[in-house]
């Protein structure tokens, strides 16, 4: 009896909890009719939320009985917001259908927080590139929509070749600004450069890029340094159908792009990719000088080609999970740019594969990368090689056969006197490297907790062409961290702390901490910021090996003939203090202004000779080997290798502002300043040793002033923007490459640096920077059939900008693409 006494009582509460309570119910979908899987429905004062499944329905259970603000979100459209009433025992239905964001502060963003959130509620400037902005940049280079952001040094040297930079310190080995796409790091192995054209993925694949100015390595790690590059790929389930592509352009420019994706049932999904392009560089010729001799480039090779494919399959073992395999592969061929002068890339391609498990509360992340290539050169080191051959009488076919490996030095007065010296120019890479991550997040009302932990394994072989590795070089890094957000939604307050430790094998265990507090008043959120960078040795810079050993990475130290030690290398950090404001003025007028200051410390310097055998001091070992065993056949007379040194304040900010004229038209304005604090009489910041502190050893090379406008129409079936970008003119050092103005740089009345004339082992063509204007314009013939053209630089001002580069010509590029919607074979089936 009492057992039935307690089942009717729990039948009976459970009967009035159901009579007080209801649920909500949906469907959300993109403005197409096309269901989104994983989009967040969120009820705020509850705390309480969920995410669409395959269908894009939800159910949120068990609410009390009232009216609610429900908060409907996905990355990439604009974040919603529906009053909805629960009624007790009923179930409201609430469908809706999102749109994508027209409007910065509608903005959905995961880069900064690695988890969905509004743009204004981020502790960071972010700039985005979104997946319209790529749809209708009609040219296979997407590298160019960089030079539309905000705060970014964009830099162009060549047909194919573009690149960024965030506040400062750039030159033509940087590795300052982090790049991954779809969360792995998009960097070859051992020099910590960014990938760009070598990435796997294709333009059709990409659903956006955020770029975050300033530190972020407390989530990110090592070399977050500067700034921040994110590419996030389309998932097959909202981006079903096939895309083809064929664009051509002036300079040969040809490629083709195939992209399919489809969602098999509600667990399985796929895509895949393919891209085949080619063209012609500027007819452009680097000086490579051996004395006082020009001569060019041996066998330059200004043809360009690029392959990429790749493949990922999705599953979805629950509603509120995934997982994601990926295969990607690219083969490459042009010309890179480098501190000591230009290589000729040939068929280096990077292969990479990935397995990642999403969940509302875990994430695990793990990936393999290759990178191979067995014909690239340095073209000033051969050519060097080249000349020093056939001025001894050797023959053609000889002095080009041995200009890959070796040098002749010339010892008597006849031709052929002397011997030749190891002096490889060839670059071999046989790379790999292993990463993985383990990420939890939580939040229990107000407080949001983010845990996780990062490994990485580099696993460097050059083959013993340009490092020293003779088994291998294998060094592993870990880092650990944590990140703590409190919002007190009331009063619009948000407070921020981050903390993350990294070990790594070589520069031991360094802290990098991250503070925030943002502020939200009406359309618009203040953040106050804190965060810590730093930039580490590569692998070629710990270990390098170039040109039969003239060039010594420092890893270990160096020990002198009189007993000096040379320490080894350390990070780079820069510690940077961040006020912004980001938010809507009038109704049509929208603002995203930051202001900077930043404490950067131990610069890696340029190539210093640390030996001084004029008075018999010669290196004798590297850590606590002899270097001859290090170094086979080295005397130490003369070793190039890096050093830390320096301190640099710089400060700066940056504005960018939208005004929408009507739902078509709107103009974007952008502008920079950047200025710099160096001590000239502190000589920690004699990058070369030589008692004297100048502008090109601690190279900062970033304009002044950058500022930028852009009109942007779109309208019916037709689009098109046109955008003029001004850069002041500005110097820019970089190893052996100069660009700069003619100036007396150390007071003693001569010119050190000479316009239009030699500098050292280059030729200077002046100043970088200067005023282009692009435009773009396309028209969709059809729903499946779109047209589109882009102009670089379309009234040919003669500008370069970039070292050991040419003038940037007009470039033009004419795209057609054809996209076959799944839906509508379906309804042409159908019928």
């Amino acid at each position: 009896m009492k057992k039935l006494f307690l089942l009717l009582t729990l039948i009976s509460t459970f009967t009035m909890a159901a009579q007080n309570s209801g649920s909500i119910k949906g469907m959300i979908t993109e403005a197409s009719g096309s269901p989104l899987s994983g989009a967040t429905v969120y009820i705020k004062s509850l705390d309480k939320g969920t995410v669409t499944d395959y269908d894009g329905n939800f159910v949120l259970d068990n609410l009390e009985i009232g009216t609610y603000d429900v908060t409907i979100s996905y990355v990439g459209f604009a974040t919603t917001h529906q009053s909805v009433s629960v009624l007790a025992g009923k179930v409201t239905t609430l469908n809706t259908s999102l749109k994508e964001s027209d409007s910065i502060l509608n903005e959905v963003v995961i880069t900064a927080n690695k988890q969905p959130q509004k743009i204004t509620d981020v502790p960071a400037t972010v700039n985005v590139i979104t997946s319209k902005d790529i749809e209708e940049f009609p040219s296979f280079n997407i590298g160019e929509l960089a030079s539309r952001q905000k705060g970014v040094d964009f830099v162009r040297s060549g047909v194919l070749g573009t690149g960024i930079n965030i506040r400062g310190f750039n030159s033509a080995f940087n590795s300052k600004n982090l790049q991954v796409t779809d969360d792995r790091l998009s960097t070859l192995i051992a020099t910590g450069l960014p990938m760009g054209s070598f990435s796997t993925v294709t333009k059709d694949d990409i659903s956006r890029v955020e770029i975050l100015l300033g530190p972020n390595g407390t989530l990110y790690g090592p070399n977050a340094h500067n700034g921040l590059v994110s590419t996030i790929t389309k998932n097959p389930r909202q981006s079903e159908g096939t895309t083809v592509a064929l664009g051509f352009g002036n300079q040969s420019v040809l490629t083709t792009r195939l992209r399919h994706a489809e969602a098999i049932n509600d667990k399985f999904a796929y895509k895949f990719h393919f891209e085949h392009s080619k063209g012609k560089e500027f007819n452009y010729v680097d000086s490579v000088y051996v004395g006082t001799q020009a001569y060019k480039e041996l066998d330059l090779d200004r043809d360009f080609k690029s392959q990429k494919y790749g493949a990922s399959i999705y599953y979805k073992p629950s509603k509120n999970s995934e997982i994601n395999g990926y295969y990607g592969h690219s083969n490459n061929s042009n010309i890179g740019i480098t501190s000591a002068g230009r290589n000729q890339i040939k068929d280096w391609s990077i292969d990479v594969a990935q397995l990642k498990y999403v969940s509302k509360h875990f994430f695990a992340n793990t990936y393999y990368t290759w990178s191979k290539t067995e014909d690239t050169y340095a073209m000033n080191q051969r050519t060097q090689n080249y000349v020093s051959f056939v001025e001894n009488g050797f023959s053609e076919e000889e002095a080009r056969e041995r200009s890959y490996m070796e040098q002749w030095l010339q010892t008597g007065p006849n031709q052929g006197d002397g011997f030749a010296l190891q002096r490889g120019a060839l670059f071999k890479d046989a790379s790999e490297r292993f990463n993985a991550e383990a990420q939890y997040n939580n939040n229990w009302k107000k407080l949001y907790v983010t845990l996780g932990a990062q490994y990485q394994l580099d696993m460097a072989d050059s083959k013993g062409t340009y490092l020293l590795d003779e088994d291998g070089i294998d060094l592993d890094q870990t880092g650990i961290y944590t990140q703590l957000e409190y919002k007190l939604d009331e009063s619009g307050w948000g407070f921020l702390f981050g903390g993350r430790v990294d070990n790594h094998e070589l520069y031991g265990s360094n802290f990098i901490p991250k503070v925030a507090i943002t502020k939200k008043v009406n359309n618009g959120t203040f953040r106050l910021t804190y965060g810590k960078g730093i930039a580490v040795p590569s692998i070629l810079n710990l270990k390098g090996n170039l040109f039969g050993g003239l060039v010594l990475g420092n890893g270990e130290g160096f020990t002198l003939t009189d007993g000096t030690k040379v320490g080894k290398l350390e990070v780079e950090t820069i510690n940077s203090y961040e006020i912004g404001y980001k938010g809507q003025l009038t109704d049509k007028l929208f603002i995203d202004v930051n202001g900077y200051y930043n404490q950067s410390d131990n610069f890696i310097s340029p190539l210093v000779n640390v030996a001084d055998a004029a008075n018999g001091n010669f290196v004798t070992h590297i850590g606590d080997k002899p270097i001859g065993e290090v170094s086979e056949g080295n005397t130490g007379a003369f070793i190039l290798t890096y050093l830390n040194f320096g301190h640099v304040d710089t400060y700066g900010f940056d504005l960018g502002l939208n005004y929408y004229f009507s739902d078509n038209f709107r103009t974007s304005v952008n502008y920079s300043y950047f200025g710099r604090e160096l001590d000239k009489n502190d000589l920690d910041n004699d990058g070369n040793l030589d008692g004297q502190v100048l502008e090109s050893e601690l190279p900062i090379n970033t304009p002044n002033h950058k500022f930028s406008v852009g009109l942007h129409y779109n309208k019916g079936k037709f689009y098109g923007a046109v955008y003029g970008r001004f850069v002041e003119k500005y110097d820019f050092f970089s190893g052996i490459n100069v660009a700069a103005e003619t100036q007396d740089q150390d007071g003693d009345g001569v010119n050190e640096i000479v316009e239009n004339a030699r500098v050292g082992r280059t030729w200077n063509y002046g100043q970088l920077g200067g005023f282009t204007v692009d435009a773009n314009a396309g028209y969709n013939v059809t729903d499946q059939l779109s047209m589109g053209l882009s102009i670089t630089n379309l009234f040919n001002a003669k500008n370069r900008e970039f070292v050991a580069s040419p003038i940037i010509e007009t470039l033009v590029s004419f795209e057609l693409k054809y996209k076959f919607s799944l839906k509508q074979k379906t309804s042409s089936n159908g019928n």
